[in-house]
This record gives C-alpha cells, sequence and structure tokens, in this order.
C-alpha cells in the first residue's frame, strides 16, 4: 500500500458503520509526519498537477479531518500542525471549493481556536494566519469566519509600526483584506469604526516607512479600505474619516517612484471610489435641439440623481469561486440559426413600389444623346451670382490646377493629366513616408507641418499686411472666424463691412485649393436646413482646408500623466481655493453668457456639424467641456466640433471633455484632437492639424442614466482631457473630435466635380436619393464612362457593365469616411488610366451620405429621431428612415432586374482599433468561430469574399488583414453589411472601417492618418476593386490585355498584382502578431470587483511557505517571548 492509498483511505467512508478515519487515528505520530513529510516534498516540485490530481482523489478533505482530529485533543501537537497548515494552505489556493469543504467540516472554527491560543507564539499563529487566508479566498466562507470573529482577531495582530513580527502583522493584513470582500463583513467594519483605524494604522506604517521595507503590509491595509469603499456606508465613513484628506497628502511625493507602484494604483482606486458621485452639470441630459418626429414622445427630465441611487448596498454574498467555464461574451453574439443565416427573406414591400427607381438608372434606358445632354447643375440663381467659377479645378490634378470661366461655361472641359498614377503612388507609399519631427508638448503644430510651405514668400509680405489687418479696429476677428452664412444680404453696416473684408481677404489670400470654392459653400450652406437654424458658418469649412505635406507621429503618451490628472481632479473635492466654477457658454442658457472684455476664453459651436453644449471655466486656465448628445436622444457623446478665442500665446490651457460614453479610447493610443487656426489660414496655412498633449481618457465621477428611464445605470462618464497651446494670441481656433467634413462641404464638392469632368468620357450624374426629415437631400451619385460611340455594340457593353454601390457616413460623427469618400469620388472621375479602366468596366452607384441631417445638427451617431441609422435595414420606413429606405429600395431594384452590385461597401470609422479593415459575412466562418453543433461540411459559400481584403492588404499602405473580420453577430443583424448580403445575396458586402488615430503597421506604422491618407485609401479601394475584377473568372481578354500593358507601363508585372492572395506580404504577418490593442501601461480599473488588486498574492503565499519549510526559524523561542510582552491592538 503507497503512502498515498494510506492517505485516501484515511479519508474514506466505510458505509456500514458511517466511521470516518483520520490519519491521527489509523497511523501513530511518526508515521503521520513521514506523511506529511513526503507530500511537502512531492508538492512543492514540479507544476499543479499533482496538487490537483491529489484534490480530485479527497485529498483537501483528508487534510482537514486531520486537522480537525489534531487540533481537538486535550494538548494539539503542533509538530505534527505546523506542516499540516503548510500543506492546507498550499493545496486550498487551487481548490475552489477548499472554503466550503472547511466550513461542512468544522476545519473554520478549529483554525479560529488555535489563533486565539496562539497570539503569544508568532509561528504559530503566522500558520493558522496561513490557513485563514485560503479559507477566506471564498466570499461565502469568508462571511462565515467574519459571523465567528475572525476580523476581530486579525485586527489584534495589527499593531502600528514595528520591527518585530512583520511577517505575522502583514498576514494578517491580508487575511483581513480577504476577509472584507464579504459586504456583510464590510458592513460590520464599518458599524465597528474600522474605517478611521486602518487609516490611522496605514498612515503610521507609512511614516515610518522611509525605506519602503513593509509595503506588503501597507498595501494590504489599503485593500481592506478598498473593499469596505464598495459600499455607499463605507464611503460616507471614508469620508466623514478624512480620508481622502490623507490618501491625497500621502500620495503626492510617491508619483515618481517605481517601487511604491503596489501603493499608488489601490491609492487611486480607492480615491476614484470615494469621490461623490453627483449628475452631470446639466438641466438635462436630454439634448440640447429637439426636433417634432413620429413616434417620439418628449420625456420630463429626470430627477437628481442622489449617491443612493448608485450603489446597492445588498445584502446578498456573490461566491465568484465557482467551477464554470469561462464564457465567451464575443462568442455568445454570434449568429448560429443556420436558417437566420442563409435565408433570404422577401420584398420589404410591395414590387410595383420598385419601379421608381428605374428613374435613378437612367444610364440603363437612355439613348446616346441624351447621355450627352444630361441637365447641369441644381444651383439657383443666387448660389450661380455668387459663385466664383475661378475656383473650379480640374478632376485630378495634385497640384491645384484651376479651371477658368471660359473653359466652364464653353462646355469643352479637357482633363489634365495627372503626373503620377495611382499605381505609381503604390510603389512611392510603400518605400518612403516622410515623417514630421517629433515635438515636445509645446511646440507649435503648424511650425513643423508647413516650416517649408512653398505659399508664403520670402518677402514675408502676406504675413505683415494680414497681420496689419488685424491690428485695425474696425475689423471684428470674431465675424471674420465665424462669418455668417447670409452676410451679404444682412443690412447691419458692421456686418456689410466684415463681408467685404471677407471678400477682399479671399481675393489676396485664399490660397488655391482642390474641389473647393468658398462662395459656393456659401451658397450650399444657405440651402442647408438645421434644427438650430445656423446663421453662422465655421470658419474652416467656408475657407477651406489643404492635407498637409506629411502625416504627423502618434503622440508618445508621457507616464504618469493620467494619475496626474486624477488628482488634479480630487484637489478640486478637497482644495476648492482657487476653483471659480463659471458657466462661460451654453446651449441652455440665455445668451450672451461670455464676457468679450473678460480674461477667459469665448466658445462658440452653433455651426454646421458643431457641438458643444457648455463650457465652465474651472481655473484660470482650465476648462469643463460637455458635448451636446445626439437631437432627441440622451446619448452618443463623443463628437465635437466648436471654435474657442481670446487666447494667450506660449499659455497651456487644459480642456476635459466630461461626458464621453465609451469605456476607452484611442486618445489613450497615440490619437490626437485636430486644430485649425484662422489666423494661420489667413497667413496662407489653412490646414486641420493634430495638436493637444497630456491626453488622456479615464473614467470620472458623474453618473449616467438609463436611456428611457432617467435612473441611474450605475454606470459613470468617462473625461477626455489634453493641453493645447494655441499658435497665436487673440487668434480664433477651431478644435474637433477629427477632420470635421460638412454636409455643406459635400454639396459643394460634388458640384465642382461634376463641372470638372469631361462629359464625353465621364457620364457623372448627381440626383436626390430622397428628401431626409429635416427637409435636405440626400445624393445619390452615378459615375461610369461614355459609351465610345453611339452603335449598338458600344451601347450594349455600356448598359451590361457591372455595379458597385458604395455607401458612407451613416453615422455622422465618423467624418474619416467622409473623407476616404472624397478619395474615392475623386479618383473614379480622374485621368489616371486605372480610373478610366474602372469607368469603362462598371458602374458606379454611390451614396456619400446616408445621414445628412445628423451630420448637419452635430450628432455622433444617430438620425433626427434619435436613432442609429445602421440598425434600421430589416424593415426601415420611408416616413421615418427614408435614406434607409430609398437605399435599400434600389439595391432590391438593381437585384430585380439582374443587376445585383458585384460588391456593395459602407465607409465608416473606428474609434478602438487602428488601420483600415473590412468586414464582411460568412456563414462557415460564423459557425466555426461559435462552436456550434451544425456541421458545415454540407453548406456551400462563395469563399471571394476573402479576396478584396487580401487585395487591399497588398495594396494599400493603411490596410490590414489581420483586423478584418468575416463574422455576422446577432446584434448586427439589421446593419447594412449583413441585410445586403442576406437579402440581396452579395457576398461581397462589406463595411470598411477607418480608424480615428492612424496605423500600428506597414509604411505608416507609427504615424496618424491625416486627410491624404484618407483620401488615399478611397482610391486606393478603387484599386482593389480593378484587381478584383481582373482576378476574377469572369473578366474579359480585352481588360486584361488593356491592364496587362497598364501594368508594363508602371514597369510592374501582372502577375504582382493578380498573384495568389493566399501567400501574406511581411507586412501583414507582423501585423497578425499584434493585438488590437495593448493594455494602457497605467490602466486603472475603478470597478468595485476589479480583479487587478492580485490581494489573493497566492505566489507570494507559496514562497512564504515554502521558505518557512526549508529554513527553521532559529528565533522562535526568542520571538515567542517578546511577543508575550506586546501589547496587542483593542
Amino acid at each position: 500500500m503507497t503512502w498515498f492509498e494510506i492517505l485516501l483511505r484515511s479519508a474514506s467512508c466505510d458505509e456500514e458503520d458511517g466511521d470516518l478515519l483520520s490519519l491521527q487515528s489509523s497511523l501513530d505520530r511518526e508515521s503521520i509526519l513521514a506523511i506529511l513529510q513526503l507530500l511537502g516534498d512531492l508538492l512543492s516540485v514540479g507544476t499543479d498537477r499533482r496538487i490537483r490530481y491529489m484534490i480530485s482523489k479527497g485529498g483537501s478533505e483528508a487534510l482537514l479531518w486531520t486537522l480537525v482530529d489534531t487540533a481537538r485533543t486535550a494538548s494539539p501537537d503542533y509538530v505534527i500542525l505546523l506542516p499540516l497548515f503548510r500543506l492546507l494552505a498550499k493545496v486550498g489556493l487551487r481548490d475552489k471549493k477548499f472554503g466550503q469543504k472547511a466550513l461542512e467540516l468544522e476545519a473554520l472554527d478549529v483554525t479560529l481556536i488555535l489563533a486565539r491560543k496562539n497570539l503569544c507564539h508568532s509561528q504559530n499563529l503566522l500558520h493558522c494566519l496561513w490557513a485563514l487566508r485560503v479559507f477566506a479566498s471564498s466570499v461565502t466562507t469568508g462571511a462565515m469566519l467574519g459571523i465567528n470573529g475572525a476580523m476581530e482577531l486579525v485586527l489584534k495582530v495589527i499593531t502600528p509600526h514595528t520591527q518585530k513580527h512583520t511577517q505575522v502583522i502583514r498576514t494578517a493584513a491580508e487575511v483581513l483584506a480577504a476577509l472584507l470582500k464579504s459586504k456583510s463583513n464590510s458592513r460590520r467594519a464599518v458599524n465597528r469604526s474600522y474605517v478611521p483605524h486602518l487609516l490611522r494604522l496605514h498612515q503610521d506604517w507609512h511614516n515610518h516607512d522611509t525605506a519602503n521595507s513593509f509595503i506588503p503590509i501597507r498595501r494590504a491595509l489599503l485593500l481592506c479600505l478598498k473593499h469596505i469603499a464598495k459600499l455607499r456606508s463605507g464611503r460616507e465613513a471614508f469620508l466623514a474619516a478624512q480620508g481622502m484628506e490623507i490618501l491625497f497628502s500621502i500620495i503626492q511625493n510617491c508619483l515618481d517612484d517605481q517601487s511604491l507602484e503596489p501603493v499608488i494604483s489601490i491609492v487611486l482606486q480607492i480615491l476614484r471610489q470615494c469621490y461623490p458621485k453627483s449628475p452631470l452639470p446639466l438641466l438635462t441630459t436630454s439634448s440640447a435641439y429637439s426636433f417634432p418626429v413620429p413616434g417620439i414622445i418628449t420625456s420630463e427630465a429626470p430627477r437628481v440623481l442622489t449617491e443612493e441611487d448608485y450603489e446597492d448596498d445588498g445584502e446578498e454574498e456573490e461566491d465568484k469561486d465557482s467551477d464554470s467555464e469561462d464564457v465567451k461574451e464575443e462568442d455568445d453574439d454570434l449568429e448560429t440559426d443556420v436558417n437566420k443565416l442563409s435565408s433570404k427573406p422577401g420584398l420589404d414591400r410591395p414590387e410595383e413600389e420598385l419601379m421608381q427607381y428605374k428613374a435613378m438608372c437612367l444610364e440603363l434606358s437612355c439613348s446616346f444623346e441624351e447621355l450627352e445632354s444630361k441637365p447641369g447643375d441644381d444651383l439657383n440663381s443666387d448660389e450661380t451670382e455668387y459663385t466664383n467659377h475661378h475656383h473650379i479645378p480640374t478632376a485630378a490634378s495634385p497640384k491645384g490646377l484651376f479651371l477658368n470661366k471660359d473653359q466652364i461655361s464653353g462646355g469643352q472641359e479637357k482633363e489634365v493629366p495627372v503626373q503620377t498614377s495611382l499605381l505609381s503612388r503604390v510603389k512611392m507609399g510603400r518605400s518612403s513616408i516622410h515623417l514630421t519631427s517629433k515635438r515636445g508638448p509645446g511646440m507649435n503644430s503648424y511650425r513643423n507641418v508647413h516650416s517649408n510651405d512653398p505659399g508664403i514668400g520670402s518677402s514675408g509680405s502676406d504675413v505683415s499686411d494680414v497681420q496689419a489687418s488685424f491690428l485695425e479696429d474696425g475689423w471684428d476677428m470674431d465675424a471674420i472666424s465665424c462669418p455668417r452664412i447670409s452676410a451679404s444680404f444682412s443690412n447691419s453696416t458692421k456686418t456689410r463691412e466684415t463681408a467685404e473684408f471677407i471678400d477682399q481677404l479671399l481675393q489676396t489670400h485664399l490660397k488655391p485649393m482642390v474641389f473647393h470654392d468658398p462662395y459656393l459653400y456659401m451658397a450650399k450652406a444657405r440651402r442647408t436646413r438645421s434644427v438650430a437654424d445656423f446663421t453662422m458658418m465655421a470658419f474652416p469649412d467656408f475657407w477651406g482646408h489643404c492635407p498637409p505635406l506629411s502625416a504627423q507621429p502618434m503622440l508618445q503618451r508621457k507616464c504618469g500623466v493620467q494619475r496626474i490628472k486624477i488628482l488634479e481632479d480630487v484637489r478640486r473635492l478637497i482644495q476648492p481655493s482657487d476653483i471659480i466654477n463659471k458657466v462661460v457658454f451654453s446651449l441652455d442658457e440665455p445668451w450672451p453668457l461670455q464676457d468679450t472684455a473678460s480674461d477667459c476664453l469665448q466658445f462658440f459651436s452653433v455651426f454646421e456639424s458643431g457641438n458643444l453644449r457648455k463650457a465652465i471655466q474651472v481655473r484660470e486656465f482650465e476648462y469643463d467641456l460637455l458635448v451636446n448628445a445626439d437631437v432627441n436622444s440622451t446619448q452618443h457623446q463623443q463628437w465635437f466640433y466648436f471654435k474657442v478665442s481670446g487666447m494667450r500665446a506660449a499659455v497651456p490651457y487644459r480642456f476635459n471633455i466630461i461626458n464621453c460614453e465609451k469605456p476607452n479610447s484611442q486618445f489613450n493610443y497615440g490619437m490626437q484632437l485636430t486644430l485649425y487656426s484662422v489666423k494661420e489660414a489667413l497667413l496662407g496655412r489653412p490646414t486641420w492639424v493634430r495638436t493637444g498633449y497630456d491626453i488622456c481618457y479615464y473614467k470620472n465621477h458623474y453618473l449616467q442614466r438609463t436611456a428611457g428611464t432617467g435612473a441611474a445605470s450605475g454606470k459613470c462618464y468617462y473625461t477626455l482631457t489634453f493641453a493645447v497651446t494655441f499658435p497665436h494670441a487673440e487668434d480664433a481656433c477651431y478644435l474637433a473630435y477629427h477632420y470635421p467634413y460638412t454636409y455643406s462641404a459635400l454639396m459643394t464638392h460634388l458640384d465642382i466635380l461634376e463641372k470638372s469632368v469631361n462629359r464625353k468620357q465621364v457620364y457623372f450624374r448627381q440626383e436626390v436619393l430622397c428628401q431626409t426629415l429635416g427637409g435636405n437631400s440626400c445624393p445619390l451619385v452615378t459615375i461610369t464612362a461614355m459609351p465610345e460611340s453611339d452603335s449598338a455594340d458600344h451601347l450594349e457593353q455600356f448598359r451590361q457593365r457591372p455595379y458597385q454601390v458604395i455607401t458612407a457616413r451613416v453615422h455622422p460623427g465618423e467624418s474619416n469616411a467622409s473623407w476616404v469618400m472624397k478619395g474615392t469620388l475623386e479618383f473614379l472621375v480622374s485621368s489616371d488610366p486605372v480610373a478610366r479602366l474602372l469607368r469603362e468596366n462598371f458602374i458606379f452607384k454611390i451614396i456619400p451620405m446616408l445621414n445628412p441631417d445628423g451630420v448637419i445638427n452635430g450628432n455622433h451617431r444617430c438620425s433626427l429621431r434619435g436613432e442609429d441609422l445602421n440598425r434600421q435595414w430589416l424593415s426601415p420606413s420611408a416616413h421615418l428612415q427614408p435614406t434607409i429606405y430609398h437605399a435599400k429600395g434600389l439595391l432590391h431594384y438593381l437585384g430585380s432586374i439582374g443587376r445585383r452590385p458585384t460588391v456593395f461597401c459602407d465607409f465608416h470609422g473606428h474609434s478602438q482599433k487602428k488601420n483600415v479593415f473590412l468586414y464582411g459575412c460568412s456563414i462557415k466562418e460564423t459557425l466555426w468561430q461559435a462552436e456550434a453543433t451544425v456541421g458545415t461540411s454540407n453548406l456551400l459559400e462563395d469563399v471571394s469574399y476573402r479576396t478584396l481584403p487580401k487585395i487591399l492588404d497588398k495594396l494599400a499602405p493603411a490596410f490590414t488583414m489581420s483586423s478584418c473580420s468575416f463574422l455576422v453577430e446577432k446584434s448586427r443583424a439589421s446593419t447594412a453589411r449583413v441585410v445586403v448580403w442576406r437579402e440581396m445575396g452579395v457576398s461581397r458586402s462589406y463595411t470598411m472601417e477607418s480608424s480615428y488615430c492612424g496605423c500600428n503597421q506597414g509604411p505608416y506604422q507609427g504615424l496618424q492618418f491625416g486627410t491624404g491618407e484618407l483620401e488615399e485609401m478611397g482610391a486606393m479601394f478603387c484599386l482593389g476593386l480593378l484587381v478584383l475584377e481582373l482576378k476574377s473568372g469572369s473578366c474579359s481578354h480585352q481588360l486584361l490585355t488593356r491592364a496587362a500593358a497598364l501594368l508594363n507601363a508602371e514597369e510592374e508585372s501582372l502577375d504582382f498584382y493578380l498573384q495568389r492572395c493566399s501567400s501574406c506580404s511581411s507586412n501583414s504577418s507582423t501585423a497578425s502578431e499584434l493585438d488590437d490593442e495593448p493594455p494602457c501601461l497605467e490602466e486603472i480599473e475603478y470597478g468595485t470587483d476589479s480583479s487587478s488588486d492580485q490581494e489573493g498574492s497566492f505566489s507570494e503565499l507559496d514562497r512564504q511557505i515554502q521558505e518557512c519549510a526549508f529554513h527553521k526559524d532559529e528565533g522562535e523561542e526568542e520571538e515567542e517571548g517578546t511577543g508575550q510582552g506586546r501589547k496587542a491592538i483593542p
């Protein structure tokens, strides 16, 4: 019989007489010691496999019974108990049900009795505490220990600072921390005034531990406070005991000490936990704008939330030590119903309704003459009057060449050949990227981006003239920086003077910009209808934007910046002497709030796509900002776009946007916001640039309300904080979440594109898909090549071209999608040979902005009904979701006439990931990922859905295959991508996501996206469509021949572009190893159920037990003697 068989038999139950024998009763003392020694040796080496095997065979119960029997003798034998306790601790750490087993076998009471008997014998007490520490790892068992007086016992052991018995004190503090995970124990601790006592203990150890030798003790005491602070009563007790002030003063000089990291992280969590929760400083979280639409009921203002609304002091004990396997939340959302994945529902409307879309496909029915004599643009008389055609460029001129008025009016446009084709740009993009120099936090972004700007003459006369103009008392900088839409028609002398000055500036200082005309923009803005009836234009949208010559690097995160910001927030609470707390801008309060003579900044956001609801001056150079919720909504606070003026030069201003909703942001990983300086624009540098430093994104103390009910949701908002040093004093600067792209800018762009094309070669038709709820036109654009002649063969080839359908901007805050779309549109009408091939072989149907109303009114995600339009594709309503209804109807019509699109792609922006990537749809991949029991071997699926992303991975510098996904989630069943795939049978139905931030792979690695990189991605998408066609089996011999000639002309072989995409490029393989986002180096978990504490420190407990087993404590007798005179803490 082996030692293990003896051990197991000693724990077995005789079914006849019910006696459970123990090691103590079946073996003599020497045998027990030998077995314990052997077990200790075997379990101290190797992996945990031996321990888990022993647990599975009843080893835990055997050890617990031996403990109980040995301890209940008249004179317990500690020669047996000490190694037994060490084994119990080691085994108990790996047994999830150990606490429950100890409770059932009455080992808890026995251990508590032994601990009380050994308060003056440190070595015996230490072993008892180890066992209690393992027992308390179960919340349920910890609650029972608390009922039996365990907390009072261990608190007697935790003395103020001393050099003696520190290992015992540390273990006792860790036991107390484990016990306080139980709500009932924490409540008991509050009632018995443990909080001020624990604060005094921690303060004493902190003050005396100058060498930082006892950090584990200090940390364990802080964990005790952290667990108590989970309860509302615990937080109240902590605040009453001046806990915020005590811990704040303690941490002030510790932030830069890496050795104190275990203490600092817990202190910060406690400070954030105990910061009093409050509602946002708003009368209501509903949007400041409302729009009466069917189905929306205006609710009453929600009641003011109090601390009682935030946390529940429930009585329940939740034991998290269950045997259930971890659940993959993401996989739970995957659709596993094969019928739902593969079925094709019927039409959601009568079939005869589809005929209305025939008028949107005139290219299929018009004669050659009708195609040539397309009607002109839809400008009305006032638009024509105030449009300066000198500013209309050619389609594809990278240098900003312009057509003169005669070229436009004569109708004999000629394409200016591009100087570099897209294929050449692919190669250049893959080989050399010009980086801006890395700058310090206080350096001027404009100086770096435009240091060699060719638009500024060496004489500097432009600069001096404009600067002189700024000094004239007659000019109103505020009026210049935010022009009135109808300035030319105003009767105000001041306004007319301002308009004349702007005219003068446009004539003398406007830098020529491709596809932009300020006069035309103003005309379009006058026709744009907004909820707030905007009367002003944002200067950047009116004046225009030139992409910087080089990309900007991601911001290197400053170590400790998040903690510094959090502590500054805490300082507001406990040291409010310098707090101003003055509202300087608000959409909810009567104007004017701002005193232009005061020393504070002035804010403004009442313009197209603008979003800033409220600005509060906190300190002299610090402001809290609140962004507006989407119209008819209480949510989706992310997009911001506002003007700020009245700043000083070389002064860092801190801004805190305090009502963000998402739990994380690319602002934590190198992303910066965007800035546009009016003075810089007038100096010849009209450019949006990335700006800001000391940027971080973290949870704050403001409570969120549950949508619909107004009650507290238990979640907090998040703060985006950043500092900006403005380039000029008394400037007017615009700050935005990302590069803005307004509806009026789109309509201006489309009109200029239409005028720039050679109508004998390019078929460009702009029409109205439908009217939005807000009364704006949703544009539909058709682009293809004109037939070579009016011959029947050429007309037949023209009408048989397959369709490609592209949409964008269903989410208004995803302005990057519009910049990608801008690149797509400009490329498709250009003279690039690739674009010419695409036009000659495809018909492009493009809806560049699916949610005009949301874009106009500064929404981030929703329509005027407060709903996400990309969740309405299953059954849209013509009256409630007109753009989705008619976009879907157009797709149904194309399918009904046998012209289903080859590719459908919806352009989006992504706030959580870097790079550009696609989401597609696959039945098999979804079922495989979900580990569905349904067999997939009999399922047939067109695997070509992976081809386009693989092509883009090779061609586009910003694209990465590693972030692509082809899973179909239940929560995405009503999105465009999934509905077009299921209902229209388009296997290549995609969502293309572009990061707000930039790239972490490829030639753009470490760079933030500018508008140039986003536009390039739009062009690269078009190139990908061409290569996709070349790889298809249906590709014509003529197209292959022409493509081969084109590629050979570019000194590239056709094989390079047509190679099998299974062989991934080195860039792709590198990217595939990257996580979506590494955790932030100083990320702090504020959740009360955080497991980041690692208070178990089980590996550390293992180490202590191991040391005790192999190294006898030579000073045990001495320590015992000194311990008798030690005064216990009551």
